[in-house]
């Protein structure tokens, strides 16, 4: 199951949503590849590397030689591990493979050459994307089997959300006919507020009768800034915090939909 957590707006979650899931994940027993698809590199930084800029091998090597049909670099050279949880990472060169994409024949399913022959090694892969709808998200969607909408209700905006939409059923029609919308996660949710209840509310009105919310809703704390910059899940930083148990929430949700 290959799960692409989108959203082209920034500062939505996509990172901590991709790591802890997979954390969460990996605790039920799942084994999960994380895939930063992100030149930022934060998941990479969330995962304990320190210096993306020096890897030796990181996700610009890999879709280069793709691109270059040359031979890939052998898994051990790429692969970062934390228990259940492998990682390939990111740097800021994943921005060049954006630029090279638009020359390139079949470019958008240059990440599904990647990932299709180890999608029996695990039972998740997360794909963590960047803030944008360009080239790389395109690839992201092309060799996913679902897509994980994480919405901060103080940026909400429906003509957002709709522009994403018609990206993927784009992808779907024209690239990747299997692709569905697994869901739209609330992040950073402070439920005491107006603005929440009002953004809620047209999330629901715009989208509830055709995708699925999520009932699990992340709750807004500075537990997962701090988790973030000492490279924990927030499972491990604060296990009993509202973050943590939301999280877990969320996992049990996918697996109970038949994953």
């Amino acid at each position: 199951m290959i799960i692409t957590v989108a959203n082209q707006k920034g500062g939505t979650g996509k990172t901590t949503t991709a790591y802890n899931l997979a954390y969460t994940l990996s605790h039920e027993g799942k084994r999960v590849l994380l895939v930063d698809f992100d030149p930022q590199g934060n998941l990479t930084l969330c995962f304990g590397i320190e210096q993306p800029d020096r890897l030796k091998v990181s996700m610009f090597h890999i879709m280069n030689a793709i691109m270059s049909d040359e031979l890939l670099p052998a898994p051990d050279q790429y692969l970062h591990s934390q228990g259940n949880i492998d990682l390939i990472p990111s740097n800021i060169e994943l921005s060049i493979i954006e630029i090279n994409l638009r020359d390139e024949m079949g470019g958008e399913k240059t990440l599904t050459t990647l990932l299709e022959p180890m999608k029996h090694q695990y039972d998740y892969i997360i794909i963590d994307t960047n803030p944008s709808l360009g080239l790389l998200t395109i690839n992201a969607l092309a060799a996913s089997d679902s897509v994980l909408i994480p919405v901060n209700p103080q940026l909400w905006s429906a003509t957002g959300l709709t522009q994403l939409l018609n990206i993927i059923i784009k992808v779907k029609k024209r690239i990747n006919p299997r692709i569905t919308i697994e869901g739209i996660l609330m992040t950073m949710c402070d439920t005491r507020t107006l603005l929440y209840k009002e953004a809620f509310r047209l999330v629901q009105d715009h989208y509830g009768e055709s995708i699925r919310i999520f009932e699990s809703q992340i709750p807004l704390s500075v537990k997962v800034g701090e988790a973030n910059f000492y490279s924990q899940s927030i499972m491990e930083f604060h296990p009993k915090s509202k973050v943590a148990l939301a999280y877990q929430g969320l996992a049990k949700e996918l697996m109970n939909h038949g994953y």
